[in-house]
């Protein structure tokens, strides 16, 4: 609730349903887990999933990262893996949700998304880029357009798309590791998993239209829910 460029933008209305409700209902969709959880420090956002049938849990509200608070609750609810979903897409695929998750399972630490980065987005630093070994594993993730073309380009420039997905031990190792040198310089967490040496496989997926930061952008995700739902 308490975001710098958009106070409350999880409860911000969309068609009659707050943004955190859109997020659930595509991960409830992803058909990946029966369990869908809310895992958020503000109890506004708590009571709000509880109101529309969902489940929500509270958590300390110091966290740097979303991983950070993921690991929170799984210290208390055992599984084999975790999917973290953010909660400012309201257009995000459940395909890609199933996706990230079904890569899980083919073996690796970590798994997350990623698609061709549009060429009006490669010099956006605010655009995370992923190089990707030829195995499917994230060699290195950068907010400068990863590999630099010395001559013709020929490997192609990836965007990563913030889907992820853990096997328990790596998640609650996370927290316990600290902020790493990496991580700290590009401000991106996942590094922090590469500098562990832990490996993060990469699935393709298709991108959500938008995510949400600030008031422009939730009017821009309005009209595209009028368009997808005939409204």
């Amino acid at each position: 609730m308490a975001s710098t460029r958009f106070p409350g933008k999880p409860l911000v209305d969309l068609l009659g349903k707050p943004m955190v409700q859109w997020v659930y209902e595509a991960t409830v969709r992803s058909g990946v887990s029966p369990r869908v959880i809310v895992a958020t420090p503000d109890r506004e956002i708590a009571d709000t999933v509880r109101s529309f049938g969902g489940e929500a849990v509270l958590t300390r509200p110091d966290h740097p990262s979303g991983t950070d608070r993921l690991a929170e609750v799984a210290r208390s609810l055992v599984y084999d893996g975790y999917v973290n979903v953010q909660g400012d897409e309201p257009l995000i695929r459940p395909s890609a949700i199933a996706a990230v998750a079904e890569g899980l399972k083919a073996g690796a630490d970590v798994c997350s998304g990623y698609c061709a980065c549009p060429p009006e987005e490669e010099e956006n630093p605010a655009v995370v880029k992923v190089a990707v070994s030829l195995e499917g594993l994230a060699l290195y993730f950068s907010r400068y357009p990863i590999p630099f073309p010395r001559g013709d380009r020929r490997a192609p420039l990836w965007k990563h798309i913030g889907l992820y997905a853990y096997t328990r031990e790596s998640l609650l190792a996370f927290p316990d590791w600290g902020p790493s040198p990496l991580e700290l310089t590009e401000g991106l967490e996942q590094l922090r998993f590469l500098e562990h040496g832990r490996s993060v496989r990469m699935v393709v997926v298709e991108p959500s239209e938008t995510a949400i930061d600030t008031p422009e952008q939730a009017e821009t995700v309005r009209r595209l829910l009028e368009v997808t739902n005939g409204s």
